[in-house]
């Protein structure tokens, strides 16, 4: 049987999306669920797309376990726990297209952020108060908190190792965290096996390919690149 024009976008945004994750260590969320909100309806993409990241930092923080730093991730635990929080009471009680509207915001202030030339900083353990919490707060409404706790592992002075090793794990914790608010609000449903199987190859192969390619190009040429995709990924949804 052939497949459907948004079949093969979905394979293919899929695909680009978690191939950036296994170069990058992250940003899977940002590019997939913005792209797939235009074919499929917000509240199947976003815990899907949780579910797809959670097995994918099992995979990644398993081969990676020596270089976990666990120190700098307990802080972050209560207020991603109080942000999950929120995030539920948000996702059952608000408008999806004024959520779609919102994450399509969040995505353009993300990408304009990462296009700043901004200095190397460093900052203690308080930062992991507003981070845990943006970090459960948005990751459980749009499945793309991992930039918050990237920027307070950034913060704390972690080589690539133990940030990519450590971002693995906590997005391990925080999505069985938000997998089983999904699961007690009713978000997260039995009928969407089928779909996670369909989606999981693509997604598996990306993450695949991606941890053992080595792109040729340069940290900051790859950052520019996935900042344009997601100027226009923001763009596609505050325009629909």
């Amino acid at each position: 049987m052939l497949l459907s024009d948004a079949s093969i976008l979905t394979v293919l945004i899929l695909f680009v999306a978690y191939l950036v994750r296994g170069i990058a260590g992250f940003g899977s969320g940002l590019i997939a669920i913005p792209l797939l909100a235009m074919l499929h309806p917000l509240s199947l993409v976003v815990p899907l797309v949780v579910l797809l990241d959670f097995l994918g930092s099992a995979a990644q923080g398993a081969g990676n376990r020596r270089e976990i730093q666990w120190t700098e991730l307990w802080p972050l635990l209560p207020f991603t726990l109080a942000g999950c929080a929120v995030a539920l009471w948000l996702f059952t009680s608000i408008d999806a297209d004024a959520l779609k509207i919102a994450l399509g915001w969040f995505i353009l202030f993300f990408a304009v952020y990462q296009l700043l030339p901004l200095p190397v900083l460093r900052g203690s353990r308080i930062w992991a108060g507003p981070a845990g919490f943006l970090g459960g707060l948005i990751g459980t409404s749009f499945g793309t908190g991992g930039p918050f706790y990237m920027i307070y592992l950034t913060l704390r002075g972690l080589d690539k190792k133990a940030i990519r090793a450590s971002f693995a794990t906590y997005f391990f914790i925080d999505g069985s965290i938000r997998l089983t608010g999904f699961v007690v609000t009713g978000l997260l449903q039995s009928t969407m096996v089928q779909v996670l199987l369909a989606w999981l190859p693509a997604a598996a192969l990306g993450l695949f390919v991606g941890g053992r390619v080595h792109v040729g190009i340069s940290n900051s040429t790859f950052k520019y690149f996935i900042s344009l995709l997601l100027v226009f990924s923001s763009y596609r949804l505050l325009m629909t």
